[in-house]
């Protein structure tokens, strides 16, 4: 059971030293029974005192670590069922699908086309990070290690699909070092695979054919001292993985279980079984509903741009704006005279106007001002898009770095003009057009008549 504020109080120091950030010892102990703070920020606890406050307010999932390098991922660490509660922390990743029963061609298009997804959204980088490699029934197991050196090779996590001893520790002596997931214990071989995925350094995917057999499982590798473990919650159905990704969230973050305090696995190609419709809704759903790796067949962009804005959208800060620096941008090649253009601090706003203007490569500065993370029309009837906040902006910011005296607001707010004008002598504003894919159109045309 969680503890409370008071009785974390009961065992801080009693300084109010205000090293941790918080004024008080009583603030920084609410704050750690609420999450948002770890016990280990107080330099004065003692050993004994953060020994006992560590397990009792560690988060009832674990944090499990995958990868090695720029391709290490965490998983789990989650505290809430909902996304309104409280941010989730660990995203969901995604794993294309190949598998030692398809021939050689199909493996190595499957495998090229795991790179082929890979573009950026409002900057955050969007490819398929896991690679999960299946070992097919009565398929030849070095053809398997082949097959796990190529995806190896990709530059991927590997997550290996395998349930025979023997050829995941001879799949895993060509790709430990990379710390992939070892996706192939179950009620029948746990122990021996635990001391393969042990002695490999690598996390431990555990399967059950029901959510008992899964659950007793897990107690047992516990018992054998491995928590280093992921839950495979793919049943036979869709219906009865729902349920089981569904009540081992529930079981872990509601009654407080720890042996199902771990990161789940979803694999959607036997669920979907060919039908690439269903697998794309499944993904989504998985998504939302608690996959922390969710294996796909293949991901091409149909697939990728709604699901990875769906991912962007449910593992953002809900009380956090998302929202860009102010300051002054420069796109293509733009320089102090190249004409000014400005919009609010929205994130989305500003990349899809940022894209837009590159698109055009018209050299142009973009003038960002602090709206409080609101899109243009939003910002405006919040008093935070006005003509004194952006007077205010340019003439603090901008004037001294920029000589061009020219500059197009959005379009949208198209009354502003004349006070920025008024609040701002010798500066030429012009209204640019209400949507931002008009833009190229638009600077080409100034361009074209001299304008610029």
């Amino acid at each position: 059971m969680a503890l409370t504020g008071i009785q974390i109080f009961k065992m801080t120091p009693k300084k109010n030293c205000k090293e941790c950030g918080s004024p008080t010892c009583m603030a920084f102990s609410m704050k750690v029974a609420q999450g948002a703070v770890d016990i280990s920020a107080c330099p004065y606890m003692s050993e004994d005192a953060l020994a006992q406050l560590s397990e009792a307010t560690a988060p009832p999932m674990k944090t499990i670590k995958i990868g090695t390098g720029d391709n290490e991922y965490s998983l789990g660490g989650e505290t809430v069922l909902y996304r309104h509660e409280k941010t989730f922390v660990s995203k969901t990743r995604y794993a294309a699908a190949v598998c030692s029963c398809m021939d050689d061609a199909t493996v190595d298009a499957k495998l090229a086309a795991v790179s082929a997804v890979d573009y950026e959204r409002i900057g955050e980088r969007m490819f398929t990070e896991l690679v999960y490699v299946n070992f097919a029934k009565d398929t030849d197991a070095s053809k398997y290690v082949e097959i796990v050196k190529k995806a190896a090779a990709t530059g991927r996590t590997l997550v290996l699909g395998c349930k025979c001893p023997e050829t995941a520790k001879a799949a895993l002596e060509v790709c430990k070092d990379g710390k992939p997931v070892l996706n192939g214990a179950d009620a029948s071989n746990y122990e021996e695979m635990s001391k393969i995925a042990a002695e490999a350094g690598v996390v431990l995917g555990v399967s059950g054919a029901s959510l008992d057999e899964l659950y007793d499982t897990v107690a047992a590798l516990e018992k054998l001292g491995n928590k280093n473990l992921v839950l495979d919650v793919t049943m036979g159905t869709v219906k009865d993985t729902f349920e089981a990704a569904v009540a081992v969230r529930r079981a872990a973050i509601k009654d407080g279980d720890r042996t199902f305090g771990y990161p789940s696995i979803v694999n959607l190609v036997p669920l979907a079984d060919g039908d690439k419709a269903m697998e794309e809704a499944l993904a989504a759903a998985f998504t939302m509903k608690y996959g922390s790796i969710v294996v796909v067949s293949q991901m091409d962009y149909a697939m990728a741009l709604p699901l990875y804005g769906l991912r962007q959208n449910l593992f953002t800060d809900p009380q956090k704006p998302m929202k860009v620096a102010p300051g002054i941008y420069p796109l293509n090649g733009a320089d102090e005279n190249s004409i000014c253009l400005t919009t609010v601090d929205f994130a989305l706003t500003y990349f899809l106007v940022s894209g837009e203007l590159e698109r055009s490569g018209v050299p142009c500065n973009l003038l960002i001002s602090d709206a409080g993370g609101l899109s243009v029309l939003t910002a405006w009837a919040a008093g935070k898009l006005s003509s004194t906040s952006v007077a205010k902006f340019i003439a603090e910011q901008v004037e001294d770095k920029i000589k061009s005296r020219k500059l197009i607001i959005p379009g949208k707010v198209a009354v502003l003009k004349g006070d920025i004008e008024a609040k701002l002598p010798g500066w030429e504003v012009i209204v640019a057009p209400l949507e931002a894919v008009q833009l190229v159109k638009f600077l080409k045309d100034m361009q074209a008549n001299g304008q610029l």
